[in-house]
């Protein structure tokens, strides 16, 4: 709603948007002479847009949309959540002495803070403290949307343990001796221990709708957090059709760092979602850590293999037998006291009936030789379970072959580190290029999302031993949910480190210094292109990495004019532009696609002209000097096939800090690339060789078509 509009008589915008709502009920009573259904206020919102959420017919909708001060609506949308399990999203434990967020030495809330924790369902607002200093729920559009609905826990508590583990890898508290029966043993802590933490739970069992989301995000921001995580996400939508990125558009005005999950819907490119220009787009990658056992061959040596079965095994050495295909259930039947090795063909789901199988037939084990990438959904195995890569299990196989009586022995709960290649981008974190955005390079960057130890309610089971639910105060996930949140503790250390920084100077300190190298000296690898070197349209600028990104250098920066600027350069109509940013007086004088930004992409996608007709694309930036004293920077760019890249000057002379410099990028290549996508890097670094800034290009052929 435009507020320019609304008539001096009312005293606030609700009292103005019920009395909308009411004349609407009261004109279609009058003009129909039928029942009509009183048009109800959910929320009204004060920051994430300027407007309200309301149940309405058709009918009403029709009528609100003749009304005094009416700008758009967007029909509510169910969110999806970013999690390889189905898990739902912002909850709290309701252990009271819950160490992952134990507030032992922590000093009182600061007096700027006005959240609050509110009582509900097996919830008492008690259970807060110093570290968790906020816990509210929304679920008014759930309710809207299902009218006959039952809530099974209507409060903040956590029916499922997302929130819990996606909250504790941001921010939670040291614990010591932490692990998931046995694997990962260690002290446990988020990415910045000494930060609160306020829940808004707006996701439910029961369904998940925008209007609750942004309520919550509303709530948020007007209780004054500093940093959103956000794992979750709508897909395919303009940016003004977009309820997430016009709620997030507000946090970026009141300087609040957002970050957000790419999606787990990869390998295939433009798949990501929150591929908006003001938030952090997360992927997911794998760490150096790993988990497993240790299949013992008689006295032939060992192979290792993923496996997380939580239960107890015996050290003895059992009958192996091999049974390919592992398809004749009968025969398996037969084998009991036996560990049964089972041959993947690789079709769909092959590895899913073997599982099943061998589960049925209770054979003392199974081991499975496959190059499936979705190993999570197995791992967690109710029975005992190893997992092996072809070339080990090729050794297992030829053991059984070549012995008369193979037998063999498993150690499982083992954890395995310094795992190399590592990290790699995971198969399936969501790719770029973005749909609402394609001119902005997305994703922005890529933190661990796999196997990610982090706190779970003990209420709520983690894993099943046989027919037996196991219960464990620390759970190990997957998905970009996972990622998203280790960037937001990141984030919130960098905003204590520079509380002068803006969010968009924070993305940038984190994308210019993240890592496109793995521990084995290589260029990062992607497991859902087997293993070919990934490109910034799956992992962004790179792997993050905190302690470089305290002192970056250079930052590019950006206002929200800038982003203005972008809206205008998308053709947007001034209506539009009003729903993203809740104003009327947007200048559109000066617009561009060109935002500031610490990436490049260009299009060589034109199929209408001759292959040999080549083409410019230019790119203008601006970088700050965030670091002390003077500094000269060189640039130097990595070669990519298919396309010339120049930059103009090459080098950057800045005297103090918070100067100034531009430059611009250029890149001539056909109008028609060949290849679908080419990268490269530019890269500045100062003469002194404390700073190295690196920024991803890439040039593709990829035409997004809507």
């Amino acid at each position: 709603m435009d507020h320019s509009a609304m008539p001096k008589a009312f005293a606030g915008r609700q009292s103005w948007y019920l009395a909308t709502l009411s004349s609407l009920s009261a004109n279609l009573r009058a003009n129909t002479n039928s029942t009509i259904p009183t048009a109800e206020l959910l929320y009204s919102y004060n920051h994430v847009i300027q407007g309200f959420s309301a149940s309405l017919t058709l009918a009403q909708l029709e009528a609100l949309k003749n009304s005094r001060g009416y700008v758009s609506s967007i029909r509510d949308k169910t969110v999806k959540l970013d999690t390889t399990y189905s898990f739902k999203f912002l909850g709290l434990s309701s252990d009271a002495g819950f160490e992952s967020f134990n507030d032992d030495g922590m000093n009182d809330v600061p007096l700027r803070w006005k959240g609050k924790c509110e009582s509900g369902t097996q919830f008492n607002s008690s259970l807060c403290n110093k570290k968790l200093i906020g816990a509210r729920s929304f679920n008014k559009g759930l309710i809207a949307n299902n009218p006959s609905i039952t809530i099974s826990m209507n409060s903040p508590r956590d029916t499922a343990g997302h929130g819990t583990h996606t909250s504790s890898t941001a921010a939670g508290t040291y614990v010591g001796d932490a692990s998931y029966f046995g694997y990962a043993q260690g002290t446990a802590r988020g990415m910045a221990p000494g930060a609160r933490v306020a829940m808004y739970k707006a996701l439910w069992d029961e369904g998940s709708y925008t209007t609750d989301v942004i309520a919550a995000i509303d709530q948020a921001i007007n209780d004054g957090v500093d940093v959103l995580s956000l794992s979750f996400g709508l897909d395919e939508l303009e940016l003004y059709e977009d309820p997430i990125a016009i709620a997030t558009f507000a946090a970026i005005e009141k300087n609040i760092f957002v970050s957000t999950s790419a999606g787990n819907d990869g390998p295939d490119l433009e798949t990501l979602h929150n591929g908006t220009p003001w938030v952090l787009t997360v992927a997911a990658g794998t760490m150096d850590r790993s988990f497993g056992a240790s299949l013992s061959l008689g006295t032939d040596g060992y192979v290792r293999g993923a496996a997380l079965y939580p239960g107890n095994f015996s050290s003895i050495q059992y009958p192996i037998v091999f049974m390919d295909k592992c398809d004749e259930t009968k025969e398996l039947k037969k084998l009991v006291g036996m560990i049964i090795v089972c041959q993947d063909p690789g079709k769909e789901d092959s590895l899913n009936d073997q599982f099943s199988s061998i589960q049925v037939a209770g054979n003392v084990a199974g081991v499975f030789i496959t190059n499936s990438t979705l190993l999570d959904i197995f791992t967690q195995s109710p029975f005992p379970a190893i997992f092996l890569e072809q070339k080990d299990g090729d050794i297992v196989v030829d053991y059984i072959k070549t012995n008369k009586n193979p037998k063999a022995s498993i150690e499982f709960k083992t954890t395995f580190l310094g795992s190399k290649p590592s990290p790699t981008v995971t198969s399936y974190t969501s790719r770029g290029p973005s749909y609402s955005a394609p001119s902005v390079l997305k994703p922005d960057i890529m933190a661990p999302g796999d196997s990610i130890l982090a706190a779970w309610p003990l209420n709520i089971g983690v894993a099943r031993l046989n027919d037996d639910m196991l219960f464990s105060s620390f759970n190990l996930l997957s998905g970009t949910s996972m990622a998203c949140p280790h960037v937001a503790g990141i984030a919130a250390l960098l905003k204590g480190a520079h509380p002068d920084w803006s969010p968009t100077a924070i993305r940038s300190a984190l994308m210019t210094t993240s890592d496109p190298i793995d521990n084995a000296g290589n260029p990062i690898e992607d497991i859902g292109t087997n293993l070919q070197p990934a490109t910034p349209l799956a992992m962004g600028a790179g792997h993050i990495n905190p302690n470089k990104a305290l002192d970056p250098g250079i930052v590019y920066d950006a206002t929200v004019q800038d982003y203005i600027d972008f809206l205008c350069g998308l053709n947007f109509t001034p209506q539009q532009i009003k729903t993203i940013t809740g104003s009327s007086s947007n200048n559109c004088s000066n617009p561009s696609l060109d935002l500031n930004y610490p990436s490049f992409i260009a299009y060589f996608n034109d199929r209408n002209v001759k292959p040999d007709s080549n083409t410019v694309k230019e790119f203008q930036r601006t970088v700050t000097n965030v670091g002390e004293g003077s500094f000269i920077y060189k640039a130097s760019l990595t070669a990519m096939k298919g396309v010339k890249v120049s930059v103009e000057p090459d080098t950057l002379v800045f005297k103090e800090i918070n100067e100034k410099k531009s430059f611009k990028l250029s890149i001539e290549g056909p109008r028609q690339l060949d290849k679908t996508v080419s990268f490269g890097y530019l890269i500045w670094e100062d003469s002194q060789r404390k700073h190295v800034v690196r920024s991803p290009i890439v040039a593709t052929s990829y035409k997004i078509d809507k």
